[in-house]
C-alpha cells in the first residue's frame, strides 16, 4: 500500500440555503465498512433527514450515494473537492434536512460542494506511510548484499547467526517489498522469506 494525505482530525459544517439545511462531515476512515457504518450511524442520528449523501475514499477505490437527490447533484461533487486535495482514506458525509424549497440541479450542486469544501479550508492534513516488518534467511556470502541493499531502501535490519543469516527488516511497506524483491533476483532465489 502507498503513503497517501488523509485529515488528521474530522471536519463539520453547516449551511443553510433557502431554507435547507446541509450538515457536512469530512472524516478519516480505515475502510469502506467503517465508512458504511459510519453512515449507518448518522442516519440513527438524523431519522428526520430527506438524505444522507456521502462518498468514501480507500486506497483510491471509491464508493458512493446521492441517496435519492438527482444523479450526480451531490456524491460527485463532493469527490471532486475530495480528488482536488489529494485525499484518500476520507469518508464525506452531507445529511439534508429539505427545507421546502427546490434548489435546483446546479444548487444542489454548489450546496453539496460548500459543504465538503468549506471546512477543508482549515483542515490539517497528514501524511501517512504504511510501515511493514519482513523476516528473512540466507547464507553468509549474502549479507553484504542484503545490508547494501536494506541501506539504500531506507531500512532497519536486525541480524541473528545461526547455521544460516536470519534478519528481520523493517521501515515503509513499499521500499520494503521492493527490497525484497530486489534480494530474491540478486541471490537468484537462495533468499527465503519467513512466515512473521
Amino acid at each position: 500500500m502507498a503513503h497517501y494525505k488523509t485529515l488528521a482530525a474530522p471536519l463539520h459544517s453547516e449551511l443553510e440555503i433557502k431554507k435547507s439545511r446541509f450538515l457536512g462531515c469530512i472524516e478519516p476512515i480505515h475502510s469502506h465498512q467503517a465508512g458504511l457504518e459510519r453512515v449507518a450511524e448518522l442516519w440513527r442520528q438524523h431519522p428526520d433527514a430527506r438524505h444522507v449523501c456521502y462518498v468514501m475514499l480507500v486506497d483510491g477505490q471509491v464508493r458512493q450515494s446521492d441517496d435519492g437527490e438527482p444523479s450526480g447533484t451531490a456524491a460527485k461533487p463532493m469527490l471532486n473537492v475530495l480528488q482536488h486535495k489529494g485525499l484518500d482514506h476520507v469518508l464525506a458525509t452531507v445529511v439534508r434536512y429539505f427545507g421546502g424549497i427546490k434548489l435546483g440541479a446546479g444548487g444542489l450542486v454548489r450546496a453539496y460542494s460548500q459543504a465538503v469544501s468549506e471546512p477543508l479550508q482549515q483542515a490539517e492534513f497528514m501524511e501517512v506511510r504504511p510501515q511493514s516488518v519482513a523476516r528473512v534467511q540466507f547464507d553468509y556470502a549474502h549479507e553484504a548484499l542484503v545490508r547494501h541493499l536494506a541501506e539504500q531502501a531506507g531500512l532497519q535490519l536486525e541480524v541473528e547467526y545461526a547455521q544460516q543469516v536470519q534478519a528481520c527488516l523493517s521501515g515503509e511497506a513499499q521500499p520494503l517489498e521492493a527490497c525484497l524483491q530486489q534480494l530474491t533476483t540478486q541471490t537468484r532465489g537462495e533468499l527465503m522469506r519467513l512466515p512473521d
